[in-house]
């Protein structure tokens, strides 16, 4: 195998084999492009570093039927601490969804689940085949594939980086990471201790903050050591035990045994970074190759995974030739502004869980105050959780009011048809296809649908929830793409079905 070879051809090859690069590819071939996933390591990494799946994820994953997999044996949080507070932690009960709660699925189990889902669909995933060059032009990307047996090049129409905060496709892309350098050093095991009836807790010390979560007869747990003012090491090397029992006897002040069995080690920081562009021609980034931040509250994973949700259906909509380069463009224009809040919230909590008595535990005090008020809490608790991401979307047309709902995200509402079955929405979406609901008495808008009937799924009803909203343009990925009054333009209904879905298509019946 070698780079003189014909180039393997595919529509979109994905860099990464993680659980983002694994929804994406899921997602491309649910819109029917035939995907390629590239992964450097032989085997997944098996760690856990992240947690929980929170709402909006939860409800992407109801879209596509694949909630009941990721719930079974599962816990689910009906809330969250903010910065370590736990007192008045954010509550999901107040906000408008049909799951308010976060799964706590490890990251390894997340990752098993939609590999499963991609090879379903036809994803070929190729494991020890790392990028290692990239070009593009007018009508393609090409990259060069190192594995043990050799190299060889791919040839795809285009590329979506999702290889991590090192990304190897950001650099070759030359797209710009700025942002700022780690402050603070962090460490995390699953390690064993002897000791018996460790306290579980979160405690926050006058030298950082420790986490503690071992049985109460000792053995396997977790322990994870911050300390501000103390930058990681240059080049990340691996953490060993005894570095990690120094930083917890430096936080914790006194000493806790640790031992082997050790399961896993490994180092963070706080470096908070975001790519200048999510897409450079035809090339895109996704996940952790996108941004990076300080790992709280758990929102790195599931920001990659909506990134893969975004862009999935957008970049098969213009392979198969009927999504428009205005739509591609949308992708970073929706998701570098999710992105972007991200940085802003984790950075915030970890300021406020800065030990410093003279100003920090004053505002902690003030900030657990406002947690108690019910507005305040909900304004938290969707942030955290991605309920409160909005779409900005495609610009309405010159004459075109945009409806106070467009760009929220749909997927609890119920659809009720003629015959008075009420059907959640979500289920509706199964196809990840993009979903126009109109009402029994408005034939002529069901009729002007159908001229997209060969991408769009049409279903005669209405959505009591919003009566405001009589007529329905929905997005794949959940989010309302136009919506509008009982009494709307058929004009402006057909104008906006061509904006989002290309021309119509006259179909034999």
């Amino acid at each position: 195998m070698t780079t003189a070879d014909k180039p393997v051809e595919t529509d979109v090859v994905v860099v990464g084999g993680g659980p983002v690069g694994l929804m994406l590819a899921s997602e491309l071939r649910a819109g029917g492009v035939q995907t390629l996933v590239l992964e450097r390591l032989q085997q997944p990494a098996g760690h856990d570093r992240a947690g929980a799946l929170h709402i909006r994820t939860v409800e992407s994953l109801d879209l596509r039927g694949l909630l009941g997999g990721f719930l079974e044996d599962t816990q689910l949080a009906k809330g969250l601490p903010f910065a370590g507070m736990f007192e008045h932690g954010l509550d999901f009960s107040a906000l408008d969804t049909r799951h308010p709660y976060s799964a706590m699925v490890p990251q390894s189990r997340t990752e098993e689940l939609l590999a499963e889902h991609a090879s379903a669909l036809g994803a070929q995933v190729r494991r020890g085949h790392e990028v290692v060059d990239l070009s593009q032009d007018e009508d393609g990307v090409e990259v060069t594939v190192s594995t043990a047996e050799g190299s060889y090049r791919v040839r795809a129409r285009y590329l979506v980086g999702c290889d991590g905060g090192r990304s190897t496709v950001r650099r070759l892309a030359g797209v710009a990471f700025p942002g700022t350098e780690a402050t603070v050093s962090a460490l995390i095991g699953y390690v064993t201790t002897p000791e018996r009836n460790v306290p579980r807790q979160w405690q926050r010390t006058a030298d950082g903050v420790l986490v503690l979560a071992f049985p109460p007869e000792g053995g396997m747990g977790r322990v994870v050591a911050i300390e501000y003012g103390r930058t990681p090491p240059a080049g990340s090397p691996p953490v060993t035990l005894d570095e990690l029992s120094e930083a917890v006897e430096r936080v914790r002040g006194e000493r806790l045994a640790l031992t082997t069995p050790v399961q896993w080690l490994s180092r963070f920081g706080d470096a908070t970074r975001q790519a200048e562009r999510y897409r450079t021609g035809r090339v895109f980034l996704a996940g952790d190759a996108a941004h990076v931040h300080f790992p709280i509250g758990g929102q790195g994973l599931n920001t990659g995974l909506q990134d893969a949700i975004n862009l999935g259906w957008k970049l098969a909509a213009r392979v198969r030739g009927w999504g428009s380069e205005e739509l591609l463009d949308t992708y970073h224009e929706e998701r570098h502004a999710a992105g972007e809040r991200v940085l802003l919230n984790t950075r915030a909590q970890l300021a406020l869980m800065r030990p410093d008595e003279q100003h920090t535990t004053p505002l902690r005090t003030i900030m657990n105050e406002l947690l108690a008020l019910g507005e305040a809490n909900a304004f938290f608790a969707g942030m955290i959780s991605g309920v409160s991401v909005r779409c900005a979307g495609l610009p309405t047309g010159p004459a075109e009011a945009a409806h106070p709902l467009a760009g929220s995200f749909a997927g609890q509402l119920t659809v009720v048809t003629g015959r008075g079955v009420g059907t959640p929405l979500a289920e509706l979406l199964r196809s990840a296809r993009p979903l126009v609901v109109v009402p029994g008495d408005r034939p002529e808008l069901l009729e002007t649908a159908r001229s997209w009937r060969d991408r769009v799924d049409l279903v005669e009803g209405r959505v009591p929830e919003r009566p405001e909203a009589a007529i329905l343009v929905v997005r794949p990925d959940g989010y309302l793409a136009w919506a509008a009054g009982p009494g709307s333009d058929p004009a402006q209904f057909r104008s906006a079905l061509a904006r989002w879905f290309g021309d119509p298509t006259r179909l034999e019946e």
